[in-house]
């Protein structure tokens, strides 16, 4: 009973580290099995995105298309920047409560799809910004995978100090207008590792760790026998 009320007290701690970001797997709305739904600019019909630009699409991890196939990496859907064929400056956007002086560490993921010649190009790049479309270059990552046939993703990290009780971040399709694939999926956004435990968390972990303490020291001074019960 102690160390399962010690696992709850560290659980609560460890919440503090939680994904800041609102489905970052592009996991709500549903869209048909094997299709797309298309988001047009200003469109909050993503779960906890704005559309910035022309358009983006919510693809199934079922899609085939021509060449390819375009599984999610995380989920059963996943976003396209360059949207149905509009294939310019276009993206999300969402803004997550910060604290002026943090460190944030952000995660997500880009997919490509290596089609030479083809409508969905040879590589997949992601601008992200903060403060919205015209805020901030936090990067520009790019995914150059040669791997033929279907959606390849691969991860991308990097991190920010917040000035702002708020932070707006911005993911935009940064490829050419002859390119029809740009993935994003499994986004995550957390406090730094190296910041301080917010202050509501500190009593917590440090009961926990005295309460861990008492425990094992428990263990080593009661015989086992007398600890089971035995005789």
């Amino acid at each position: 009973m102690k160390i399962s009320w010690l696992i709850c007290i560290l659980s609560c701690v460890v919440s503090a580290q939680a994904n800041l970001i609102t489905n970052g797997s592009f996991e709500t709305p549903m869209v048909p099995a094997g299709g797309f739904d298309n988001f047009l600019s200003g469109s909050t019909g993503i779960t906890g995105w704005t559309v910035v630009g022309p358009e983006v699409s919510v693809v199934s991890t079922t899609y085939v298309s021509e060449c390819c196939s375009f599984p999610a990496e995380d989920g059963t859907q996943w976003l396209d920047l360059t949207g149905d064929g509009s294939n310019t400056l276009e993206g999300v956007q969402q803004t997550v409560a910060t604290t002026p002086g943090t460190t944030y560490d952000l995660s997500f993921w880009v997919g490509n799809t290596y089609d030479p010649g083809g409508v969905y190009g040879t590589t997949s790049t992601v601008d992200v910004r903060l403060g919205g479309a015209d805020g901030t270059l936090l990067g520009a990552f790019t995914n150059s995978s040669t791997t033929t046939g279907t959606l390849v993703w691969e991860q991308f990290n990097t991190s920010f100090t917040a000035t702002g009780s708020s932070t707006t971040l911005d993911f935009l399709n940064a490829d050419p207008k002859s390119d029809n694939s740009n993935g994003l999926d499994n986004v995550s956004l957390t406090v730094g590792t190296s910041a301080v435990p917010e202050p509501g968390t500190l009593p917590l972990l440090g009961i926990a760790i005295g309460g861990l303490a008492i425990i094992r020291i428990s263990a080593r001074t009661i015989p086992w026998g007398a600890a089971k019960g035995r005789r």
